[in-house]
């Protein structure tokens, strides 16, 4: 999607173009929509032999469907893949994926029909919706519903941000994160939620200041993460310490390289669509205030000393550093 929307050089023509293949994604994603338990919804998994999370719905693999529903929507005007986006955010509130303050919980066991949510709160979660959201705000020139929407899972995304009073608006990873307990998948979901962040601000413009106070303070964080290693740039996870906290990996840089390009999404402009497709212009240019941070009670931190270097970081020296590492990675990935 993204090489349509940003028109990337078509394929040979004897090659699978963009377009057909985000189709068949959907289509096959559309084809597996699964009616045998909770009356809907996507698997985890696909196949029955592989048991671990076979029969898990959760709202990861049921968020990419409806977020590549709205950007198909957008992109071609076409209100089959917005009745998808549709039927696809009721379905996940209608179990309790997405409650009605806009928390994205995990998932649910569909062998108990769905009757059971894991409430774990996951950065990735709430940010493949947001995404979303913001498209079908867009493309629907500022509904008032998915502006509703859009504004309340920005709001919920608070519970990513500032685990500690001197680490205010630096992103972190809530369930797993403080305690040390992140998996090697973990360690990249605060990239997904820093790409989703920064398109978001372009298709909902009324919130782009809001987002961005999130991710210039998370990217000036990471500058200082990134100082590790035998190369002296080697990121780390824990963005808050104001040092390398020797942890070392890909998601790490992954996560580390989208917080920072993701300051430069301003100049990519809006993505494109069709030739066909009208996208009237939204004249809305208010924002919001983020909420003080709140956390359910699956994700709240142990009452521990933070391990915080006691100085304040620079914003604008290290945002400068930050930004120059996003375009030396961008230029290796």
């Amino acid at each position: 999607m993204s090489a349509l929307e940003y028109e990337y050089p078509s394929p040979p023509q004897n090659q699978p173009q963009y377009l057909d293949v985000a189709k068949a994604a959907f289509d096959s994603m559309a084809a597996r929509w699964d009616l045998t338990s909770c009356n809907g919804g996507l698997k985890w998994q696909i196949f029955p032999e592989n048991s671990y999370g076979y029969d898990y719905k959760n709202s990861i693999s049921n968020g990419g469907f409806f977020a590549l529903a709205a950007r198909l929507a957008r992109y071609t005007g076409n209100q089959t893949y917005v009745d998808w986006a549709e039927k696809t955010w009721d379905w996940c509130e209608r179990i309790g994926l997405i409650s009605s303050i806009y928390e994205v919980f995990d998932g649910s066991d569909d062998t108990l029909n769905c009757s059971q949510i894991n409430h774990m709160q996951w950065s990735y979660g709430v940010g493949i919706f947001l995404h979303g959201t913001a498209t079908l705000y867009n493309y629907t020139n500022g509904s008032s519903l998915w502006q509703k929407r859009t504004s309340g899972l920005l709001d919920r995304s608070a519970v990513f941000f500032s685990p500690y009073p001197n680490a205010t608006d630096v992103m972190f990873e809530a369930a797993c994160e403080t305690v040390g307990t992140c998996n090697t998948d973990q360690q990249s979901f605060k990239a997904y939620l820093a790409r989703f962040l920064a398109k978001t601000a372009v298709l909902a413009p009324y919130i782009a200041a809001s987002i961005n106070t999130l991710l210039s303070k998370s990217a000036a964080a990471v500058a200082t993460s990134c100082s590790g290693g035998k190369d002296s740039v080697t990121c780390g996870s824990k963005w808050y310490t104001g040092a390398w906290d020797g942890s070392s990996g890909i998601g790490q840089q992954l996560s580390a390289l989208e917080v920072t390009q993701a300051l430069l999404v301003a100049n990519a402009g809006a993505p494109g669509t069709l030739a066909n497709v009208h996208l009237a212009k939204s004249t809305a240019t208010t924002t919001i205030n983020l909420p003080a941070r709140s956390i359910t009670a699956e994700l709240q931190t142990p009452n521990t000393t933070p391990n915080i270097a006691p100085g304040v970081v620079n914003t604008g020296s290290r945002l400068l550093a930050s930004a120059a590492f996003g375009a030396v990675l961008a230029g290796l990935w």
